[in-house]
């Protein structure tokens, strides 16, 4: 089953940010709905941004998601307080984590929560020597967090795996080194998840969203099944039923055919 993590709830983007000073909650509950609507298996909530605050705004967006909508929560923060705060008051029974890495003290603080609320987890592949630009490099990382989190008794299907997408623009093999550390954690770790964000493949180009829809299938054919995204993208949203439905993960093209009924597809036409 397919993973789509609406990434929309941001305090690092304008209208967010100003929604929040002004605790506007008709702003944070029609992006809520609009990004479940759209199919978001997850919405994420990020308010990263606000170092002062970050705690008490962290509450306040998840009991207004929680309020609009019954899609569950991904808590995106490095601050395991803020973490903590936000599942403290977090009312589902399904939730995941933004994220572990290998970084020196970020594991450690924040694997008591993923055990504590039986959440699952997203798995940077990086480690304190930085982002890895080769496959080998995220693979090393892959490894040490795997080890790592079955002896803390967390389940494979428990664990997205995130490759970490650098801009084709300043490396020419950003793309392909991605494609195979996600066919090479699908061989070694079949039961586990690949999530990505796709944003910065297409970074400092112009027709952007062209290279993220492609990059998209390509990722889905190595056997990514999560994406941080924009859920209210159609285009998008299109581009990965169509990739499901020929990569046979549509069980007897049902999905597509009743896509294609409700109109899904006419933005391509």
């Amino acid at each position: 089953m397919l993973t789509i993590v609406g990434e929309l709830i941001n305090t690092s983007r304008k209208a967010v940010n100003e929604a929040v000073e002004a605790r506007d909650e008709s702003v944070i509950r029609e992006l809520a709905r609009k990004q479940a609507d759209a199919g978001a298996t997850y919405i994420d909530v990020n308010c990263g941004s606000r170092v002062h605050d970050e705690l008490e705004i962290m509450e306040w967006l998840v009991n207004i998601v929680q309020d609009e909508v019954d899609t569950p929560i991904c808590f995106d923060s490095p601050n395991h307080e803020a973490l903590r705060r936000g599942l403290e008051v977090y009312k589902g029974t399904d939730s995941m984590i933004n994220s572990i890495s290998g970084e020196d003290g970020r594991y450690e603080t924040i694997i008591p929560l993923v055990k504590e609320y039986n959440t699952k987890i997203v798995l940077l592949c990086m480690d304190s020597s930085g982002m890895p630009e080769t496959a080998d490099d995220r693979m090393k990382v892959v490894d040490a967090l795997y080890a790592k989190l079955k002896a803390d008794g967390i389940d494979d299907d428990r664990m997205f795996f995130d490759a970490l997408v650098k801009p084709v623009s300043s490396i020419t093999t950003a793309g392909l080194e991605v494609l195979n550390t996600n066919r090479r954690i699908k061989d070694k770790y079949p039961d586990t998840h690949q999530i990505l964000g796709l944003s910065n493949i297409s970074y400092g180009l112009p027709k952007r969203a062209r290279l993220n829809r492609v990059f998209t299938v390509m990722t889905m054919t190595q056997g990514v099944d999560g994406y941080i995204i924009d859920p209210t993208n159609q285009k998008t949203m299109a581009d990965i039923i169509t990739a499901t439905t020929l990569i046979g993960q549509d069980n007897y093209c049902k999905k597509y055919i009743k896509s294609n009924r409700k109109g899904f597809f006419d933005i391509d036409d």
